[in-house]
């Protein structure tokens, strides 16, 4: 189980790295279309994925003991939505190494390192804030 789970979220990654990198180069991330914007199932498939993000991210605040790691890996999961999550998850699953301790993934507070949320965090307003830009340039 340990072995898929890694394999799964690696995948996530991969997926979420291409499919953005794919998007970034044909479109702004601020370039999306009124008509689309304003879509109702657009808004509603907006609100079912954040929703779901902030779900997860409930769960990482309480496996997470320090409020550096918390506040950092809300923002990197709100930020990089599933990108973040996977890594998350990843970053726990090679923790461990049968699926035996899958228990300790799930199930146990960690006191929380801010490496990873730091740099992830780091990176995505960054990205906003360079995305954002193009509205003001005109």
């Amino acid at each position: 189980m340990v072995i898929f789970l890694r394999a799964l979220f690696l995948l996530v990654v991969a997926n979420m790295l291409a499919v953005t990198s794919w998007a970034s180069l044909r479109c702004p991330l601020f370039g999306v279309p009124r008509e689309v914007i304003t879509h109702p199932w657009f808004i509603a498939t907006l609100f079912d994925a954040y929703w779901a993000f902030i779900t997860f991210a409930v769960w990482v605040l309480w496996k997470e003991q320090s409020a550096g790691a918390r506040i950092l890996w809300f923002v990197a999961i709100i930020l990089w939505g599933n990108l973040a999550m996977s890594l998350y998850m990843l970053s726990e699953l090679f923790r461990i190494k049968t699926s035996d301790q899958l228990g300790e993934v799930f199930g146990t507070r960690r006191p929380g390192k801010i490496g990873l949320p730091a740099v992830l965090a780091t990176l995505g307003v960054v990205v906003y804030l360079l995305s954002a830009r193009s509205l003001f340039t005109a």
